[in-house]
């Protein structure tokens, strides 16, 4: 038979027109459905096989791929905020008909409307899934070439002790809680926001994140110092399950307007939260935090991205640099 049933769902199996052989579940119980997935599929692989003529797949087609077989990712839900808008270019049209003039206009845009890093974000999204549409789906012949604005590399953005007196007063109880707690442990914002009390030791003094929590897919250990604990204490009670809440809700976002008109408020531009781990890390590289250690408090993969802080602390340097002294 075409179709076949497994219990309640029904199940496709027939040859290609080069001999291979296809067996896959059509994910329904509805017969019907099931059939015409069947017709659908055969008559495509026929016209593959004898007109070697490929399916017309869209880009909706290419994001639904790609989320379903991305789901494990961290960052899902970035890719979907991208796609979301990149849509009002790309919605509706076949994969083969995306170009690089059309994905030029999508970067300009983007920088235009934010900036060069963000529209290679963007670029770089989109070209990721172009590729994986020809590479692994075999679903175009070609990748468009896509263009990427230069590299920037950017000087480190931190919070100066002067900020920091300017910016706690100002801020609502619960990003107060959040901004000292990162502060003292250099969490991201996903982890610090989504701090679990199972996932705390107060005795113990740490905290750990899971690798199924953690960007890199590595588990992470957070030693609590003095300030971490005094902020843990004060926010004990207040749920069940989270550390962070606002009127009794986890806290799952902190770039909200609140946070935006405390930076006012407080005179700092050019800050974003994530600058407050550059801020960590740039505090335990001045203090003389060995390099090799602050890559394992921060959870850093590579060494690469604490080499950014070493300009901070040149107390190792000194001896060197005293051999020419000349007074």
């Amino acid at each position: 038979m075409s179709i076949y049933r497994r219990g309640e769902i029904w199940w496709i199996r027939f040859t290609t027109p080069d001999g291979q052989r296809v067996r896959r579940s059509a994910e329904t119980s509805d017969k019907q459905a099931a059939q015409e997935l069947h017709d659908r599929l055969k008559a495509e692989a026929w016209r593959k096989g004898n007109l070697e003529e490929k399916p017309k797949y869209t880009w909706e087609d290419a994001v639904l791929q790609w989320l379903k077989e991305k789901g494990h990712k961290a960052s899902l839900a970035k890719d979907k905020e991208i796609f979301r808008s990149v849509d009002r270019y790309l919605g509706g049209r076949r994969l083969i008909d995306i170009d690089r003039v059309l994905l030029f206009q999508i970067l300009e845009s983007k920088a235009v409307g934010s900036s060069k890093a963000t529209a290679n974000r963007h670029m770089a999204l989109v070209r990721a899934v172009l590729r994986r549409a020809c590479e692994v789906w075999e679903w175009i012949e070609r990748v468009p070439k896509a263009p990427m604005y230069p590299a920037q590399s950017g000087r480190v953005r931190w919070l100066t002790e002067d900020e920091k007196q300017r910016l706690l007063p100002v801020l609502p109880a619960h990003l107060h809680a959040l901004v000292r707690f990162s502060l003292a442990t250099g969490l991201r914002q996903r982890n610090a926001c989504r701090l679990e009390w199972q996932n705390v030791d107060l005795e113990r003094r740490c905290a750990w994140v899971h690798a199924d929590q953690s960007k890199n897919k590595r588990p992470i250990a957070v030693p609590l110092n003095a300030d971490a604990m005094a902020v843990l204490r004060e926010c004990q009670g207040k749920h069940p399950d989270y550390v962070f809440t606002y009127r009794g809700k986890p806290v799952w976002w902190v770039g909200t307007k609140a946070w935006r008109k405390a930076l006012q408020r407080a005179g700092i531009e050019n800050f974003r939260w994530h600058d407050l781990r550059h801020t960590w890390a740039t505090n335990h590289a001045q203090s003389g935090t060995p390099a090799n250690v602050l890559q394992e408090l921060g959870g850093w993969e590579s060494s690469e991205m604490v080499r950014r802080y070493a300009h901070f602390s040149a107390a190792h340097l000194l001896t060197h640099a005293q051999r020419i002294e000349t007074v």
